[in-house]
């Protein structure tokens, strides 16, 4: 029988028993599981919450992954999409068997996919999300052009989870990432910090995402840059309601992060070619 989390949590002292009540009274309604929510509120750490799922799920836990060696072979039986968007690594392959590093242990739905997928019966092992994506990016993407390291960009949204996720996986991308979760601070973030690139939430408190779009537009220091809305409004009239006002993408929640660095990529790929033709002297 599966143990809760909260009980192990508790029986281990990583938090108390009003703590717990806090975090299932705001998991109420949310669809998140209990870790994302205590893991949002600050009181856990992403090593205490390995630790405490390994536990519930019977399995081992693994850490500091990216500093392995690992054949083509064996990376070749997760795609780079899937083990970045799915949180997943391959570890080790015996026999028939496959060890996986996985951010969550109880994510049935994706290891009954890579079973069928690879024929390998699959092993979890429980690492925090950054050792995977740390992972992700230094083994499959090790041949990649770094020529990002300088750039700035400002992640607002009023969800910390969002915004530490987004954040997280932008960094292991070698950006430089600042975030905010309202428009208020995020407009004072802008106006001090100056980053080449925005993304914000379309709902925040204080101030929504057009209005900081706005504010940014009005200012001449920052007029010029570009910002991305991130939004669970998918309709065709909220993608043109986005791009009207001067929103040079839109992205629509949830999210995948490997969506949102691939858009990343694409703007800043954009913003080179203007600069490459504003350049280019006249004949």
């Amino acid at each position: 029988m599966k143990i809760p989390l909260g009980k192990i949590l508790v029986d281990s002292g990583i938090i108390t028993p009003k703590t717990l009540e806090r975090a299932l009274t705001r998991q109420q309604g949310t669809g998140k599981r209990l870790g994302a929510v205590l893991d949002e509120m600050g009181v856990i750490t992403q090593e205490e919450l390995i630790e405490a799922l390994a536990k519930q799920a019977g399995c081992e836990t693994v850490k500091g992954i990216a500093s392995g060696d690992f054949a083509a072979e064996l990376l070749d039986l997760i795609p780079e999409e899937i083990a970045a968007s799915r949180l997943v690594f391959p570890l080790k392959r015996q026999d028939q068997m496959l060890a996986l590093a996985v951010a969550d242990p109880f994510d049935a739905e994706t290891m009954d996919y890579l079973e069928k997928r690879t024929s390998l019966t699959i092993v979890p092992v429980v690492a925090t999300r950054a050792d995977i994506l740390n992972a992700v990016q230094r083994h499959y993407r090790r041949n990649d052009v770094v020529g990002n390291k300088t750039l700035k960009i400002l992640v607002v949204d009023d969800s910390n989870e969002v915004t530490c996720e987004i954040a997280e996986a932008l960094r292991i991308e070698g950006y430089e990432v600042q975030t905010a979760n309202d428009g208020v601070d995020g407009l004072t973030i802008a106006f001090s910090g100056r980053p080449d690139l925005i993304l914000c939430g379309a709902s925040m408190p204080r101030m929504d995402g057009y209005a900081l779009m706005r504010a940014i537009k009005a200012n001449p220091a920052t007029a010029g840059t570009p910002m991305i809305l991130l939004t669970s409004k998918t309709s065709p009239e909220e993608k043109h309601r986005a791009l009207k006002s001067g929103f040079h993408d839109f992205i629509a929640k949830p999210m995948m992060t490997i969506r949102v660095v691939s858009r990343v990529k694409h703007a800043f790929e954009l913003m080179q070619q203007v600069r490459q033709q504003e350049i280019v002297p006249a004949s």
